[in-house]
């Protein structure tokens, strides 16, 4: 069924835009990845840029016609390109030159004045812009361009070219042609003046990307070639004529070259490619034919007209080139969407289609390359719903991946070495349905696995945790061990007097939102939860799941848990109940987790004398008026953290004293004024510890002034007075010692 749904869209039975959308997506990147990106100099762009349009060069668009005469004079004559083709239309008179006024006048106001008549018909020549543009372009390689509309409301505005075919060539062979409603075409006098005229319709995709330009647009039963086409067939033209040396270029005729055996009117319309002289341009079932882009925007070389104009560009920059007039200012709205960027020049496009068609160089996806992918769907899936289910999901697995593997690089290979397009995107996806498919029961077995492990670690570990065990569920069991971990206990403060002053109801509803709320900080953090003893917490980091940022992650989780306390408070006050504070303590060391415990009663746990200090730093952060302390190695190992020491101390139960630490803030966010605190009171404790207590006694005065609500001030202001009536002995070692937890 997946092979057949998927065969379905490739044989246009029905169309799936996702699949479409990601076939031109990888077109594009196939594209991107073997232009050449290099800069063709048969081709330049005569650039009516912004420099051009401002007002100390030629002026705003359109310019006067006896301008472009001018420069097309100027580029023939002194530059010597060898063809022009326009990516404009002059559809409009140009009255600029007031002839048409002074017209009027000859033949009311001034028709009895014979000298203004005279005088008229001698300047005459010289006032006729069209004429004199006209009279450019005449008997030189000029091509000019013109567009078609495909509205119901089209219009048409000046005149059409011959058409390159007329009709009944086809022979009512079922061909997509894009048919034109209307046309905005070039003055009649200036079409019939240049070699030849071609559209400049790029087909736009329904992504709003070009990637292929119409050969042959029906109109009116006849077919119009594109501007880069009618380039091409004037230059082989002038090649032919200067090879046999006849006076005048006479352009190949267009020949369509359909499949043989194919009879009109059924579903393979047949139209393979456009032979022009030596040349074959292979088109798909649109008569359309896929833009090589050389590379990004700047593939060509672009000239500003207005340096031409002003005789600012060097003879061999233009010598021989194939110019094409275009507008790269935005105002002129000439920017198209391209598969190698969003903003591309629609001249640009021509000069990429006119150098592909003369290199040979253009992709070929012909109307059979449907069958070609068809046949490949129905091969590679039958192959691998038939192989698929007898394999491991290990060689499952690689066996999709070859699949892939040589589909892509085959597609690759007929892209590159026989220039044709083979539609990627079905194949692919049909391979990834196949493999998902198979592997469905895999998945079951997985989550089979995912629930044993939820059911042992599922109420300790955030859900992301357990996926990851599942990868590998041999890595992890309940059975101890000894690891370097960071525990974090926390405890809120005064809650003996909190529960007795809320009803028991009350209390149940304060507690829960209290211990979910930091739970799910902890969780949210990768923390392993062990459990609550009445309102405290704890929680480690480092198991069951290993993690080398454990000490960065309890420390960051303590100081959230902070935060998150704070828009709790405000939310219990407005509730009526209490506000609350707690202190966090966190620690780092080696420590024995696993699942301990009674024949009754187990449990995933750490256990150590690093845990127990991780307690113990809980228990003390009152005493200096902080939310958090953390142990020496914490300290350690989290360096973007700004740290405050407040003290050295002997805990209950340990003889060894430690330093303990407040963590302040990262690095990038603690303000200079807090930085200069810091600094200041690490001075004055080393003061205290030095019992310079004159010095000491100063640098508090100047803390408890600059932050006035911290405890951890006064608390060192009262050690000093204590003191200096009684001194601690010059074998004194800076330790405070805590005889209660």
């Amino acid at each position: 069924m997946v092979v057949l749904a998927f065969v379905g869209q490739a044989a246009r039975f029905y169309q799936v835009g996702f699949i479409t959308q990601l076939d031109n997506i990888m077109y594009d990147y196939r594209l991107q990845l073997t232009m050449p990106g290099t800069v063709d100099e048969r081709i330049v762009i005569l650039d009516i840029d912004e420099k051009s349009l401002a007002a100390p060069e030629l002026g705003h668009w359109p310019w006067g016609r006896d301008k472009m005469a001018a420069l097309i004079t100027k580029l023939f004559d002194k530059y010597g390109v060898s063809l022009i083709g326009f990516d404009v239309i002059w559809a409009e008179r140009d009255e600029s030159s007031g002839l048409k006024v002074l017209d009027r006048l000859a033949k009311s106001e001034l028709r009895d004045v014979p000298r203004f008549s005279a005088a008229l018909n001698v300047l005459r020549p010289q006032l006729d812009y069209d004429g004199m543009f006209a009279k450019a372009i005449s008997g030189r390689p000029v091509v000019l361009g013109y567009y078609f509309n495909f509205d119901e409301a089209a219009r048409e505005t000046g005149v059409l070219p011959e058409p390159v075919l007329p009709a009944g060539t086809f022979g009512g062979r079922n061909i997509g042609f894009t048919v034109g409603r209307g046309f905005a075409g070039n003055l009649p006098e200036l079409q019939s003046a240049a070699a030849l005229g071609g559209h400049f319709n790029p087909l736009v995709d329904l992504d709003g990307v070009s990637r292929r330009v119409q050969m042959l647009i029906e109109y009116k039963g006849n077919y119009y070639e594109p501007l880069s086409l009618a380039v091409v067939r004037l230059l082989l033209g002038m090649e032919e004529a200067k090879r046999t040396g006849s006076p005048k270029p006479i352009p190949p005729r267009v020949m369509p070259v359909v499949a043989e055996d194919q009879v009109p009117g059924e579903g393979y319309a047949g139209l393979e490619w456009l032979e022009v002289g030596p040349l074959r341009i292979p088109v798909d079932e649109t008569a359309s034919a896929l833009i090589p882009y050389r590379g990004k925007r700047g593939s060509f070389n672009y000239i500003s007209l207005a340096d031409v104009y002003h005789d600012r560009v060097p003879a061999e920059k233009l010598r021989g080139r194939i110019a094409l007039f275009g507008a790269t200012a935005p105002g002129l709205f000439d920017l198209r969407s391209s598969p190698v960027g969003g903003v591309y020049p629609g001249v640009e496009i021509h000069a990429n289609l006119i150098a592909g068609m003369l290199d040979d160089g253009i992709k070929q996806k012909p109307p059979y390359i449907i069958g070609a992918e068809v046949m490949l769907l129905i091969v590679a899936g039958l192959a691998l719903s038939i192989l698929l289910p007898f394999l491991s999901p290990l060689r499952a697995t690689l066996v999709s991946l070859a699949a892939l593997a040589l589909i892509g690089g085959m597609n690759v290979m007929i892209w590159s070495g026989a220039n044709v397009v083979l539609p990627l995107a079905s194949s692919l996806l049909m391979i990834a349905a196949l493999f998902a498919l198979n592997m469905s029961y895999g998945y079951f077995i997985e989550s089979r696995t995912k629930r044993q492990l939820s059911e042992l670690f599922g109420e300790y570990v955030p859900p992301e945790l357990v996926d990851k065990m599942t990868e590998d569920p041999q890595k992890y069991s309940m059975e101890g061990r000894s690891e370097e971990l960071t525990v974090l206990f926390s405890d809120i403060r005064g809650f003996t007097t909190i529960s007795e002053s809320l009803e028991p109801k009350e209390l149940a509803a304060f507690i829960n939102d209290y211990l979910t709320t930091m739970s799910m900080v902890i969780r949210n953090h990768r923390g392993t939860l062990d459990k609550y003893i009445g309102d405290a917490i704890m929680a480690f980091w480092g198991a069951p799941v290993a993690d080398p940022e454990h000490a960065r992650q309890g420390v960051l989780t303590a100081m959230l848990m902070q935060e998150e306390l704070k828009k709790l408070s405000e939310q219990f006050k407005a509730r009526g109940w209490p506000a609350i504070k707690i202190g966090v303590g966190v620690n780092t060391g080696t420590m024995r987790v696993g699942d301990m415990g009674s024949k009754l009663r187990r449990a995933y746990t750490v256990m150590g004398d690093a845990v127990n200090l991780g307690s113990r730093l809980e228990g003390i952060t009152k005493q200096y008026g902080v939310g958090v302390l953390c142990g020496p190695h914490t300290r350690d190992k989290v360096k973007d953290i700004v740290w405050r020491e407040l003290d050295r101390v002997r805990v209950k139960g340990k003889d060894e004293p430690v330093a303990i630490f407040e963590p302040v803030g990262f690095e990038d966010r603690v303000d200079k004024d807090r930085l200069e605190e810091i600094k200041l009171w690490h001075q004055a404790l080393k003061a205290y510890r030095e019992q310079d207590w004159d010095q000491a006694d100063v640098l508090l005065l100047n803390l408890r002034r600059l932050a006035p609500e911290a405890s951890l001030y006064e608390v060192y202001a009262e050690r000093v007075a204590h003191y200096r009536g009684e001194p601690p002995g010059a074998d004194w070692d800076g330790v405070w010692k805590f005889e209660t937890k």
